[in-house]
Protein backbone atom coordinates (compact mmCIF):
# COMPACT_ATOMS: atom_id res chain seq x y z
CA UNK A 1 0.00 0.00 0.00
CA UNK A 2 1.61 3.41 -1.29
CA UNK A 3 1.77 6.27 1.83
CA UNK A 4 1.64 9.06 0.33
CA UNK A 5 4.03 11.95 2.29
CA UNK A 6 6.13 13.96 3.49
CA UNK A 7 9.72 16.72 7.58
CA UNK A 8 13.53 16.71 7.53
CA UNK A 9 9.98 18.11 5.94
CA UNK A 10 9.17 15.49 2.55
CA UNK A 11 8.31 12.61 0.83
CA UNK A 12 6.74 9.57 -0.98
CA UNK A 13 6.51 6.80 0.65
CA UNK A 14 5.89 3.93 -1.16
CA UNK A 15 5.83 1.29 1.27
CA UNK A 16 6.47 0.71 4.74
CA UNK A 17 9.32 -1.41 3.61
CA UNK A 18 11.03 -0.88 0.20
CA UNK A 19 11.61 -3.88 -1.85
CA UNK A 20 15.00 -2.95 -2.10
CA UNK A 21 17.32 -1.08 0.56
CA UNK A 22 17.48 2.83 -0.12
CA UNK A 23 21.55 3.34 -0.38
CA UNK A 24 21.78 7.14 -1.03
CA UNK A 25 23.67 9.13 1.51
CA UNK A 26 21.10 11.78 2.97
CA UNK A 27 21.89 14.61 4.40
CA UNK A 28 20.16 16.54 7.36
CA UNK A 29 20.92 20.65 7.32
CA UNK A 30 20.14 22.97 10.25
CA UNK A 31 20.91 26.49 9.65
CA UNK A 32 20.23 29.45 12.17
CA UNK A 33 19.62 32.23 10.49
CA UNK A 34 20.96 35.66 11.77
CA UNK A 35 18.93 37.74 13.57
CA UNK A 36 16.52 39.73 11.23
CA UNK A 37 17.78 37.81 8.16
CA UNK A 38 15.71 34.34 7.98
CA UNK A 39 13.77 35.68 5.16
CA UNK A 40 16.24 37.18 3.20
CA UNK A 41 17.77 33.11 4.04
CA UNK A 42 14.42 31.78 2.51
CA UNK A 43 14.39 33.83 -0.20
CA UNK A 44 18.21 32.77 -1.24
CA UNK A 45 17.38 29.12 -1.17
CA UNK A 46 14.01 30.47 -3.29
CA UNK A 47 15.74 32.17 -5.95
CA UNK A 48 18.99 30.37 -6.29
CA UNK A 49 19.94 27.43 -3.80
CA UNK A 50 17.22 24.91 -4.54
CA UNK A 51 17.91 25.32 -8.64
CA UNK A 52 21.78 25.43 -8.45
CA UNK A 53 21.60 22.11 -5.54
CA UNK A 54 19.49 20.65 -8.12
CA UNK A 55 21.96 21.63 -11.38
CA UNK A 56 24.83 19.85 -9.29
CA UNK A 57 23.21 16.40 -8.64
CA UNK A 58 21.36 17.15 -5.27
CA UNK A 59 18.03 16.34 -4.48
CA UNK A 60 16.12 18.50 -2.28
CA UNK A 61 13.75 16.32 -0.35
CA UNK A 62 12.08 18.91 2.35
CA UNK A 63 12.41 22.45 3.57
CA UNK A 64 11.13 23.16 7.01
CA UNK A 65 10.35 25.60 9.93
CA UNK A 66 9.17 25.34 12.88
CA UNK A 67 5.44 26.16 13.78
CA UNK A 68 5.06 28.89 15.98
CA UNK A 69 7.22 30.97 17.69
CA UNK A 70 11.23 30.24 15.85
CA UNK A 71 13.65 32.37 18.12
CA UNK A 72 16.63 30.68 16.84
CA UNK A 73 15.23 31.31 13.30
CA UNK A 74 15.94 27.41 12.55
CA UNK A 75 15.57 26.38 8.84
CA UNK A 76 15.75 22.53 8.78
CA UNK A 77 16.62 20.96 5.39
CA UNK A 78 17.05 17.26 3.62
CA UNK A 79 18.98 16.66 0.66
CA UNK A 80 19.83 13.06 -1.32
CA UNK A 81 22.82 11.93 -2.95
CA UNK A 82 23.92 8.87 -5.06
CA UNK A 83 26.69 8.39 -2.28
CA UNK A 84 29.20 10.39 0.46
CA UNK A 85 31.45 10.75 -2.67
CA UNK A 86 28.93 12.45 -4.88
CA UNK A 87 27.83 14.87 -2.47
CA UNK A 88 31.61 15.93 -1.47
CA UNK A 89 31.93 16.16 -5.17
CA UNK A 90 28.61 17.81 -5.48
CA UNK A 91 29.06 20.75 -2.63
CA UNK A 92 32.54 21.23 -4.70
CA UNK A 93 31.11 21.89 -7.53
CA UNK A 94 28.40 24.47 -6.16
CA UNK A 95 31.06 25.92 -3.72
CA UNK A 96 32.84 27.06 -6.99
CA UNK A 97 29.97 27.79 -8.96
CA UNK A 98 29.83 31.68 -10.26
CA UNK A 99 26.34 31.88 -9.91
CA UNK A 100 25.84 30.67 -6.64
CA UNK A 101 29.02 33.38 -5.96
CA UNK A 102 27.24 35.69 -7.42
CA UNK A 103 23.94 34.80 -5.02
CA UNK A 104 25.94 34.57 -2.12
CA UNK A 105 27.77 38.20 -2.42
CA UNK A 106 24.45 40.06 -3.40
CA UNK A 107 22.46 38.36 -0.49
CA UNK A 108 25.10 39.20 1.67
CA UNK A 109 25.72 43.10 1.13
CA UNK A 110 23.90 43.71 4.83
CA UNK A 111 25.30 41.51 6.67
CA UNK A 112 25.43 37.47 6.64
CA UNK A 113 22.55 35.55 6.92
CA UNK A 114 23.38 31.71 8.44
CA UNK A 115 24.82 32.73 12.19
CA UNK A 116 25.13 28.57 12.55
CA UNK A 117 25.07 25.59 10.35
CA UNK A 118 24.58 22.12 11.95
CA UNK A 119 24.79 18.50 9.45
CA UNK A 120 24.35 14.94 9.69
CA UNK A 121 24.75 12.14 7.14
CA UNK A 122 22.03 9.83 7.11
CA UNK A 123 21.63 5.67 6.14
CA UNK A 124 17.85 4.88 5.69
CA UNK A 125 16.67 1.93 7.18
CA UNK A 126 15.78 -1.02 5.85
CA UNK A 127 12.50 -0.89 6.71
CA UNK A 128 11.89 3.46 5.83
CA UNK A 129 9.87 4.18 3.46
CA UNK A 130 11.34 5.73 -0.09
CA UNK A 131 12.20 9.42 -0.03
CA UNK A 132 10.72 11.35 -2.73
CA UNK A 133 10.24 14.85 -3.25
CA UNK A 134 6.01 15.15 -3.43
CA UNK A 135 3.21 17.47 -2.53
CA UNK A 136 1.07 15.64 -0.97
CA UNK A 137 -1.24 18.53 0.69
CA UNK A 138 -1.80 20.36 3.95
CA UNK A 139 0.06 18.20 6.78
CA UNK A 140 2.01 18.95 9.09
CA UNK A 141 5.76 17.12 9.90
CA UNK A 142 7.01 15.82 12.89
CA UNK A 143 10.62 15.04 13.34
CA UNK A 144 11.46 12.71 15.88
CA UNK A 145 14.92 11.78 17.34
CA UNK A 146 15.61 9.05 19.69
CA UNK A 147 18.85 8.19 21.38
CA UNK A 148 19.10 4.77 21.94
CA UNK A 149 20.92 2.78 24.97
CA UNK A 150 24.43 1.92 24.46
CA UNK A 151 24.39 -1.37 22.36
CA UNK A 152 20.65 -1.06 21.72
CA UNK A 153 20.21 0.77 18.82
CA UNK A 154 19.79 -2.88 16.99
CA UNK A 155 16.71 -3.15 19.59
CA UNK A 156 14.99 -0.26 18.49
CA UNK A 157 15.58 -0.95 14.92
CA UNK A 158 13.58 -4.21 15.08
CA UNK A 159 10.95 -3.16 17.03
CA UNK A 160 10.14 -0.41 14.68
CA UNK A 161 10.58 -3.30 11.48
CA UNK A 162 8.78 -5.51 13.32
CA UNK A 163 5.82 -3.94 15.05
CA UNK A 164 5.95 -0.14 15.35
CA UNK A 165 5.94 1.28 11.84
CA UNK A 166 2.84 -0.88 11.16
CA UNK A 167 1.10 0.15 14.26
CA UNK A 168 1.63 3.63 13.37
CA UNK A 169 -0.50 3.20 10.72
CA UNK A 170 -2.88 1.41 12.17
CA UNK A 171 -3.95 4.82 14.22
CA UNK A 172 -3.44 7.29 11.47
CA UNK A 173 0.10 8.02 11.30
CA UNK A 174 1.56 8.47 7.93
CA UNK A 175 5.28 6.82 8.38
CA UNK A 176 8.41 8.63 6.42
CA UNK A 177 11.82 7.97 5.80
CA UNK A 178 13.73 6.66 8.89
CA UNK A 179 17.62 7.08 9.45
CA UNK A 180 20.30 6.32 10.98
CA UNK A 181 23.28 8.59 11.16
CA UNK A 182 26.63 7.12 9.31
CA UNK A 183 29.24 6.22 11.01
CA UNK A 184 32.39 8.33 12.44
CA UNK A 185 31.09 12.09 11.83
CA UNK A 186 32.47 15.01 13.59
CA UNK A 187 30.25 18.21 14.52
CA UNK A 188 27.14 16.65 13.99
CA UNK A 189 23.80 18.07 15.19
CA UNK A 190 23.03 16.37 18.71
CA UNK A 191 22.29 14.41 20.44
CA UNK A 192 25.85 12.35 19.77
CA UNK A 193 25.73 10.37 16.30
CA UNK A 194 25.92 6.66 17.58
CA UNK A 195 23.01 5.30 18.88
CA UNK A 196 20.57 7.46 17.52
CA UNK A 197 17.03 6.82 15.24
CA UNK A 198 15.57 10.08 13.32
CA UNK A 199 12.53 9.50 11.65
CA UNK A 200 9.58 11.81 9.74
CA UNK A 201 5.70 11.45 10.08
CA UNK A 202 2.95 13.34 8.92
CA UNK A 203 -0.29 13.61 10.06
CA UNK A 204 -3.28 16.03 9.66
CA UNK A 205 -2.74 18.61 12.39
CA UNK A 206 -0.98 18.92 15.60
CA UNK A 207 -4.55 17.57 17.50
CA UNK A 208 -4.42 14.86 14.88
CA UNK A 209 -1.13 13.41 15.92
CA UNK A 210 -1.94 13.75 19.87
CA UNK A 211 -5.06 11.86 19.10
CA UNK A 212 -2.91 9.01 17.21
CA UNK A 213 -0.43 9.00 19.48
CA UNK A 214 -2.67 8.57 22.35
CA UNK A 215 -4.48 5.45 20.90
CA UNK A 216 -0.78 3.98 19.88
CA UNK A 217 0.35 4.29 23.15
CA UNK A 218 -2.97 2.35 24.75
CA UNK A 219 -2.98 -0.17 21.97
CA UNK A 220 -2.63 -3.70 23.41
CA UNK A 221 -0.31 -4.73 20.66
CA UNK A 222 2.09 -2.10 21.10
CA UNK A 223 1.83 -2.37 24.51
CA UNK A 224 3.09 -6.65 24.52
CA UNK A 225 5.68 -5.60 21.96
CA UNK A 226 7.29 -2.89 24.20
CA UNK A 227 7.39 -5.04 26.78
CA UNK A 228 8.97 -8.07 25.11
CA UNK A 229 11.52 -5.84 22.98
CA UNK A 230 12.63 -4.06 26.52
CA UNK A 231 12.60 -7.62 28.02
CA UNK A 232 14.83 -9.05 25.37
CA UNK A 233 17.63 -6.04 25.34
CA UNK A 234 17.41 -5.78 29.54
CA UNK A 235 16.02 -2.36 29.92
CA UNK A 236 14.56 0.88 27.85
CA UNK A 237 15.99 0.86 24.43
CA UNK A 238 16.10 4.50 24.50
CA UNK A 239 17.74 6.73 27.13
CA UNK A 240 15.76 8.25 29.89
CA UNK A 241 15.03 12.16 28.22
CA UNK A 242 16.17 10.44 24.80
CA UNK A 243 12.64 11.02 22.29
CA UNK A 244 12.49 13.77 21.21
CA UNK A 245 9.86 15.76 19.14
CA UNK A 246 9.51 19.22 16.80
CA UNK A 247 6.47 19.97 14.73
CA UNK A 248 7.66 21.38 11.34
CA UNK A 249 5.84 23.31 8.66
CA UNK A 250 7.37 23.24 4.83
CA UNK A 251 8.98 26.40 3.46
CA UNK A 252 6.91 27.81 0.09
CA UNK A 253 9.68 26.26 -1.62
CA UNK A 254 10.02 23.20 -0.05
CA UNK A 255 8.95 20.23 -2.62
CA UNK A 256 7.17 18.26 0.09
CA UNK A 257 4.09 20.23 1.33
Amino acid sequence: MKLILSLIALLLASSVSNAAPDTRCFEMRVYYAAEGKLDALHKRFRDHTCKLFEKHGMTNLGYFVPIGDNPERKLVYFLAYPSLEARNASWKAFMADPDWKKAYAASEVAGKLVAKADSVYLSATDYSPLAKAENIGNRVFELRTYTAESGRLPNLNARFRDHTVKLFTKHGITNLPYWTPMADQKGAVNPPVADTLLYLLAHASQDAAKASFGNFGKDADWQAARKASEEKAGGSLTTKGGVKSAFLVPTDYSSVK
